[in-house]
């Protein structure tokens, strides 16, 4: 059972809704948003990375960040650049990027849900990204981004929200990255009740760290009010539910600032044999599989499961990414917690396989390793079996843009 619950939500007004429109708060630091939001005060940037209107240096944690996220969230709804709907229902959300399509439905999820495990992860989360989540989220009162869910392909679903993208959207819009954002109130709210509600579970795409702070606020919420009853709204979060089969992954690569004293010949001679290093022309993998190395000012291919090689049967070491970290990155390059060593980092997809080369000819990295997407299957394969997959293992395009919806508790 997969409970969806109609809200009010806060929108922009149709004509200023590209310039409210931002980026998610976690796809940018806090240079790019300034920069992205100069001179741009309807920017919905100055709610979800507020230190951007604070001195340059302020700590990203102080009590001034979250308590000028507030302030400017109630500027937003004083000068009517978020209105809130009259009456509760759900809304339906498409994205097109370069030609591909995915619609979903804007809709409260149950925490208690999420809680029991019906709303599934497959990511675990850092306690110091959910600390500041957490006091985002209680110094606002608000569900200011939405968590990213997916479920497995239903035709009546897809139907139903077919017939409202039909009709006339409240808003529709190109952003700058030539990504187009529609939006539509749902025509037949309870029939898609009724639809959700037979889905036997949902997943967590992206989002794993606004999910379990929307978990941490409810309990906040609930120790400090004796008349707690669970019909509260800060009992659901705000989330963005598509068929999982309309989704697409881009893959997270990395890089590695050093060879672990290794030169460049000596660290290709270490991979194992079986993996078979070749010259590669570019740094895009052709299949599942295979990975491209760029060291040097060169890429190369290796396969990290042999020719003669079954494929694991389990569903975490079946992963590319899971044989990558165990017979690379750890025992070669001495990344043993991906999660919390320094000299790695994350890449997403979007920026391309130049991004990667890059930062190696520029001396910012010695190595960088371009990976075959995860698959929707394989997410949700781990996410049943009860695991987790390796840190940064997916990237999905295009984000979500914040602003366009937000959920008051």
């Amino acid at each position: 059972m997969s409970e969806i619950r109609r809200f009010r939500p806060l929108r922009p007004p149709a004509a200023i809704a590209p310039e409210v429109a931002s980026v998610p708060y976690d796809v940018i630091d806090t240079d790019e948003a300034r920069a992205l939001a100069a001179g741009k005060p309807r920017s919905f940037l100055h709610v979800i990375r507020p230190e951007i209107d604070l001195p340059e240096g302020t700590d990203l944690h102080d009590d001034a960040v979250y308590e000028k996220g507030a302030e400017n969230f109630h500027r937003f709804l004083q000068e009517g650049w978020l209105l809130e709907d009259a009456e509760p229902g759900f809304l339906v959300y498409r994205l097109v990027r370069e030609g591909q399509a995915q619609v979903g439905v804007v809709a409260c999820c149950s925490v208690d849900e999420y809680d029991a495990g019906l709303i599934v992860k497959h990511e675990k989360t850092r306690p110091d990204k959910e600390d500041d989540r957490t006091r985002h989220l209680l110094t606002m009162s608000a569900h200011a981004e939405p968590v990213f869910l997916a479920h497995p392909p239903d035709a009546a679903i897809v139907r139903t929200l077919e017939a409202t993208t039909a009709t006339g959207p409240l808003l529709d819009f190109t952003a700058d990255d030539g990504v187009r954002h529609t939006l539509w109130r749902a025509l037949d709210p309870a029939r898609l009740e009724q639809l959700y509600r037979a889905l036997p579970r949902i997943y967590v795409a992206d989002g794993h760290h606004r999910s379990a702070s929307a978990s941490r606020a409810r309990g906040e919420r609930q120790r400090v009010n004796p008349a707690h009853n669970g019909r509260e709204a800060y009992n659901s979060f705000l989330a963005v539910i598509f068929p999982a089969d309309q989704l697409r992954i881009l893959p997270y690569n990395r890089l590695v600032a050093d060879l672990a004293g290794r030169t460049p010949a000596a660290f290709l001679a270490a991979v194992p044999r079986e993996m078979g290093v070749t010259p590669a022309a570019d740094g895009t993998p052709q299949k599942r599989g295979e990975v491209r190395v760029y060291v040097a000012g060169r890429w190369h291919s290796l396969h990290l499961f042999g020719e003669r090689e079954a494929r694991p049967q389990d569903a975490v070491q079946a992963l590319d990414i899971t044989r990558l970290q165990e017979q690379v990155l750890a025992p070669l390059l001495g990344i043993h917690d991906p999660r919390t060593d320094l000299r790695i980092e994350f890449v997403g997809g979007a920026r391309g396989t130049g991004a990667l080369s890059e930062r190696v000819d520029r001396g910012k990295a010695a190595v960088a390793f371009s990976l075959y997407p995860t698959s929707m299957d394989e997410l949700m394969a781990v996410a049943d079996s009860g695991r987790v997959m390796p840190p940064k293992s997916t990237w999905f395009e295009p984000k979500l843009r914040s602003g366009l919806f937000v959920h008051r508790f």
